[in-house]
């Protein structure tokens, strides 16, 4: 049993966590929620090490602790799966999985990698993760790193497990395999701590949910028939959302193709890929992981050089060679699935951030960034994704994962982009602020006329969203889905059995 009382944390400026009392218990499936900044994943890192309290304590079974890092709260049986991606990108995945361990693989100074490879698999198996023990990670999805994540926290056979957002990035197929894995974990009688702001899959899962807001707790609920996705957003926000609402249609121009992609091939990601993207239209990407959907974003952006295929912007062919071309010439925009690495300068503030996609706009003749447009431009976005910030030159590291990921968003609402390739766009996010960033994607299609593409595994937010659905498995497009926009709401169920089909 875990139990934390009057747990307290302040950063400068902030109160992140106010006197938080909470008690874990073994064989169960406990749930955190709370919007972006409300403590959640700050609660979880004193756990882990990796924040010091100023003031509380911890018990582990009974007996008071303090770690001083990571290392010590792993020697108490402690896992950890973080929100971001953690993973060292040049070594192997079984040097990651082992990483935490390397003591039980050694002999005379020299690790036995015939042991620690197989050791590797049993987990990766547990994952349903197909690659190799001996691959590099750094060429890998978010979604792949993320189960290697997950994969070297099982490997540790803890007693107490935190998952912190781990289904982001995964499709349902992926997130059902892991709620199996949760379930033996809970039969074992592991204390599993879940962070999400997915409200289905908190109500699929839990046995308790803790709710906190504002770095205080507002409650701890007993999960039964009776809690509604309702009933737990107002705990959160102080308030009522209606969520899941229908968006309605878009005035799609069919005969206006902003983007035509013909035959894209990326040796061992994807191969023969064609669509066409229209004005005013939502395009989604659906597919498993490693099914090539990001790489294709990355591809058509110049970041990968692509080995067959053409592709046409307003009925021209394009040449693209780097996302700088994409952006100032043919007014193409990515916020990226992986924020930590390519969406955000994190040691810079806000404002470099934000405005790094406009520089090319509004420099002077001389090549120099005047001050105030900047600054307007940026506070225009602030104010526009409700970003909770001390203000525009905060440093972005020391924002909320949540923040985060509206920062990432913000950049590119501010480069003004006709087409924008949106790469899971609400990871990490709660409800509020989820709800607010579908509205801006969808008035960029419905009130600007601009060409979106969204990837998502998130298959909910692809159905209220798209119009039209792109399905990739194993590097080609299988199936497309259309009648999204034919003025008949689809339910959830209708095109999630279509999808279904197209990946079986």
């Amino acid at each position: 049993m875990l139990e934390l009382k009057n747990i307290s944390k302040e950063f400068p400026g902030v109160k992140a966590l106010q006197d938080v009392s909470v008690t874990f218990h073994n064989g169960e499936v406990h749930t955190l929620l709370g919007e972006n900044g409300a403590g959640k994943s700050t609660l979880i890192k004193v756990i882990s090490g990796d924040y010091q309290p100023d003031g509380g304590e911890i018990r582990v079974d009974g007996g008071l602790v303090r770690f001083r890092n990571s290392r010590e709260a792993i020697d108490h049986n402690i896992g950890y799966v973080h929100q971001e991606v953690q993973v060292i990108p040049e070594s192997t995945v079984a040097e990651n999985i082992i990483l935490d361990q390397l003591k039980n693989f050694a002999s005379r100074g020299f690790i036995n990698w015939d042991k620690a490879n197989a050791f590797t698999q049993q987990y990766l198996d547990m994952v349903e993760l197909e690659v190799k023990p001996t691959d590099v990670v750094r060429k890998m999805t978010v979604a792949q790193k993320k189960l290697i994540q997950i994969a070297r926290a099982l490997a540790l056979d803890a007693s107490i497990i935190m998952l912190d957002e781990p289904t982001a990035s995964l499709t349902e197929s992926e997130a059902e395999n892991l709620f199996k894995i949760i379930g033996r974990l809970k039969e074992s009688g592991t204390v599993v701590i879940f962070v999400s702001h997915k409200l289905e899959e908190v109500l699929k899962i839990s046995d308790r949910i803790s709710v906190l807001r504002d770095g205080e707790l507002v409650g701890t609920i007993e999960n039964n028939n009776n809690v509604k996705k309702s009933d737990l957003v107002t705990m959160m926000v102080g308030r009522e959302i209606v969520l899941d609402k229908f968006m309605g249609f878009l005035d799609v121009k069919k005969d206006e193709v902003v983007m035509e992609v013909q035959g894209y091939t990326l040796e061992n990601n994807f191969e023969d890929i064609s669509f066409r993207l229209h004005r005013g239209e939502i395009l989604g990407f659906y597919g498993l992981v490693g099914s090539g959907r990001t790489e294709l974003a990355k591809t058509i952006l110049g970041v990968f050089r692509k080995d067959a295929g053409s592709i046409y912007i307003e009925g021209k062919e394009a040449h693209i060679p780097h996302m700088r071309t994409a952006l100032e010439k043919y007014k193409i925009g990515y916020v990226s699935e992986n924020r930590k690495e390519e969406g955000l300068i994190l040691i810079a503030d806000l404002q470099d951030n934000i405005g790094v996609t406009v520089w090319h706009r509004i420099a002077s003749k001389l090549r120099l960034i005047p001050q105030k447009p900047e600054q307007d431009i940026c506070r225009e976005m602030v104010d526009k994704l409700a970003i909770k910030t001390t203000g525009i030159r905060q440093t972005v590291n020391h924002l909320s994962g949540g923040n985060q990921q509206k920062v990432s968003m913000a950049k590119w609402l501010a480069a003004q982009c006709d087409i924008l390739i949106v790469d899971e766009p609400t990871v990490g996010v709660d409800v509020g602020a989820k709800e607010y960033i579908h509205q801006i994607v969808w008035d960029m299609a419905k009130k600007e006329n601009k060409a979106v593409i969204l990837i998502s595994s998130d298959m909910p937010e692809l159905i209220k969203l798209a119009r039209r659905i792109c399905v990739f498995r194993e590097g080609r497009i299988v199936g497309e889905i259309d009648g999204l926009n034919d003025g008949v709401e689809k339910t959830y169920a209708e095109v999630s059995a279509v999808i279904g089909q197209y990946l079986a």
